[in-house]
């Protein structure tokens, strides 16, 4: 059985370009036992990928190897098996990346229960994304009822989930996005109070103002650079940063915000955080975010790709905001 996998060419200089990696065919082993053979069906890209795009950078994960598959998120079918743990059939997920099929031992899977979501959910909404979102907001930012929340990269996989868990805790929600269309999805369909197309504004501390005329109580930093300098000038005093990504400096070094004495003039508490530390709510994750979804209080959106050969484009696209929502790769 063979398979197409995305290998990474070289380390990219500034934005990753399509030159930057190549498309290559494998021959797969048959499974030995305890292993299974799995056809992925969707796979993920995601923004803090490109920390692991170069030796020098200093990522809480290993950096890519040149020349070996890009490893990250996806869902697939098991189409052989040597392990009764996973059955012919079983959905499972895995961190086994850019690659239509794969050959590795169960233990490295994960079964999921599609039945009533689509696989591609489990790459986003109810993924690595949806659980950021919930555990950054509810653990880290710690919402009241009436907090005033600003959310930067608000259209995006994580940003979407925290605007609408917000409102559902009771929020006052302010989002930033970077198209009209994706404002509008912003309003209509996540139901935020107000959006500020970033675009189009010409001073960012001046719009939030406007809109958070009693400063920000709690910032979900997905951004960074001009947004984070922004908030900083209209955050409440004690207010709480939450940072789970920044993606305007990932291409790039860049110097930090000007006004960081705005941390210790309001007393402002800010924390980063992984994902990965907090494995101990995926149970309440997942029991909140289908019910959530199923009552109509949580929608979401996929930006869908066609195609392995796709996958640069479809990472690459991640820095131009080419996504509404999830950006997956249908396989």
């Amino acid at each position: 059985m063979q398979s197409r996998e995305i290998h990474l060419k070289r380390y990219p200089e500034g934005v990753p370009a399509p030159k930057d990696f190549e498309l290559a065919t494998v021959e797969l082993p048959a499974p030995a036992e305890g292993q299974v053979v799995v056809r992925n069906r969707f796979l993920s890209v995601d923004p803090y990928m490109r920390g692991r795009m170069s030796p020098a950078r200093n990522s809480y994960v290993a950096p890519f190897e040149i020349g070996k598959p890009l490893g990250g998120d996806a869902v697939g079918e098991v189409v052989a098996s040597r392990d009764p743990e996973f059955p012919i059939g079983s959905h499972v997920t895995s961190f086994l990346g850019w690659r239509e099929a794969f050959v590795a031992p169960g233990k490295r899977l994960a079964r999921i229960d599609a039945r009533g979501f689509p696989l591609s959910a489990y790459l986003g909404v109810l993924g690595m994304p949806g659980m950021t979102a919930y555990v950054g907001l509810l653990r880290v930012g710690g919402p009241k009822p009436g907090a005033t929340l600003f959310v930067s990269g608000a259209a995006g996989a994580v940003g979407s989930a925290v605007c609408q868990i917000g409102k559902i805790k009771g929020c006052r929600v302010v989002a930033s996005a970077g198209t009209p269309a994706k404002a509008e999805w912003l309003k209509a369909a996540a139901g935020v109070d107000a959006v500020i197309d970033y675009r189009e504004t010409p001073d960012l501390a001046e719009a939030l103002h406007a809109h958070c005329p009693d400063g920000i109580d709690i910032y979900f930093e997905n951004v960074g650079g001009p947004h984070l300098e922004a908030a900083l000038e209209n955050m409440a005093m004690n207010g709480r940063i939450v940072v789970c990504g920044l993606i305007a400096g990932y291409n790039e070094a860049k110097p930090g915000p000007a006004n960081l004495f705005q941390i210790i003039a309001k007393r402002l508490s800010i924390q980063g955080f992984l994902v990965n530390d907090h494995e101990d709510m995926q149970p309440a994750f997942l029991a909140d975010m289908r019910s959530w979804i199923k009552s109509g209080k949580l929608q979401w959106e996929e930006t869908v790709v066609e195609g392995i050969d796709r996958m640069p484009e479809a990472f690459i696209g991640l820095f131009a905001g080419a996504n509404l929502g999830k950006m997956v790769v249908r396989v």
